[in-house]
């Protein structure tokens, strides 16, 4: 097996890029793909699931990776009014969304040419992703990306104040659907806060919570059930609008380093919903690690919102991975 990949960070959460020595991926469409690489395609696809699945768990595993790894499988958009698809995926298999991931590919879209872009000005990448197509677009100045902003799928509020029994208490926590489900509630009411030095504790209550929500009747028409699970503070407003700091801890226990975007697109539609978020308003959201997003809601869509998340990515690397036909570890190991 030899792999290439172009890593980047958005506010600190890893995303690697596969650009190269990926086997066939089969399907129609990008919900398709992601449907045949979790096994859910039929026998007849099930050997080249299996082989693209192999490609995950070398770049998410040690030596090569870690528990924290994210990234991407860029492939073939839904039509031509995307630039192009990705299938998302971490240590535990493949998300319905990613906002870090789409911020990080914007970026690199624009780094590598594929799509062109201004010395300055802006430029719109658009991705189809699993949960719908989104948008990152690339903030540009003297030549150099200052920013990227992600425009997600519209997010729906599914529950409010849903009590749940827990070893800390019993929290109520928010519900909503920001291309995955994400559930809500402060640090403070587990008796927690959101610093580096509580990660095991935030961590383990994360899991705690959607472990609880399994099954729940909000949840009915998710087949995936709840993705992360973001505890926050309060913190001052700033005189654009609110402020919180997160910790979103998602799939089996993996911690978001970034604010997480899709997770704050979450955040935003609760916050607007209880009116705690004007529409003129700027959420600025920190993450566990102090690096930052900002969101807004753009718009009412049905019975949901659009939001808006802008931050910064950086290139960090790229790689050749090999796999040696001698080698007894294999694709690796997660610890």
């Amino acid at each position: 097996m030899n792999i290439t990949t172009t890593d980047y960070h958005t506010a600190g959460e890893p995303f690697r890029i596969v650009t190269g020595g990926l086997p066939p991926v089969p399907g129609d469409s990008v919900a398709e793909r992601r449907a045949i690489a979790i096994g859910a395609g039929g026998t007849a696809t099930a050997p080249r699931a299996s082989a693209l699945d192999d490609v995950r768990r070398l770049l998410t595993r040690e030596p090569r990776g870690h528990a924290g790894m994210y990234g991407g499988f860029v492939v073939a958009a839904d039509d031509g009014e995307a630039d192009f698809g990705v299938l998302f995926w971490h240590k535990d298999g493949y998300s319905t969304a990613c906002g870090h991931g789409t911020m990080a590919l914007g970026v690199w879209a624009v780094d590598t040419g594929r799509v062109a872009a201004p010395d300055d000005g802006t430029a719109l990448v658009r991705i189809d992703v699993p949960s719908g197509r989104v948008s990152a677009t690339v903030h540009r100045r003297g030549g150099r990306t200052t920013g990227v902003t992600f425009r997600n799928v519209p997010t729906r509020v599914l529950g409010r104040k849903v009590e749940l029994a827990t070893s800390r208490g019993t929290p109520a926590v928010d519900l909503a659907h920001s291309g995955a489900v994400y559930a809500s509630l402060p640090a403070a009411a587990l008796g927690l806060s959101v610093v580096p030095e509580r990660l095991p504790e935030l961590t383990a209550a994360g899991r705690e919570i959607r472990a609880a929500l399994e099954g729940h009747p909000a949840l009915a028409a998710y087949r995936d059930g709840v993705y992360g699970v973001i505890l926050y503070d309060e913190l001052p407003d700033t005189p654009s609008g609110p402020h919180q700091r997160n910790v979103t801890v998602f799939a089996d226990g993996q911690i978001d380093r970034s604010p997480c975007g899709s997770g704050t697109s979450a955040r935003l539609a609760l916050l607007a919903d209880e009116g705690a978020l004007r529409p003129e308003q700027t959420l600025r959201h920190d993450s566990v690690i102090g690096t930052v997003f900002t969101g807004r809601v753009r718009e009412q869509v049905g019975d949901g919102v659009v939001t808006e998340v802008t931050g910064t990515a950086h290139r960090t690397g790229e790689h050749r991975f090999v796999l040696d036909g001698d080698d007894t570890l294999g694709a690796g190991f997660l610890l």
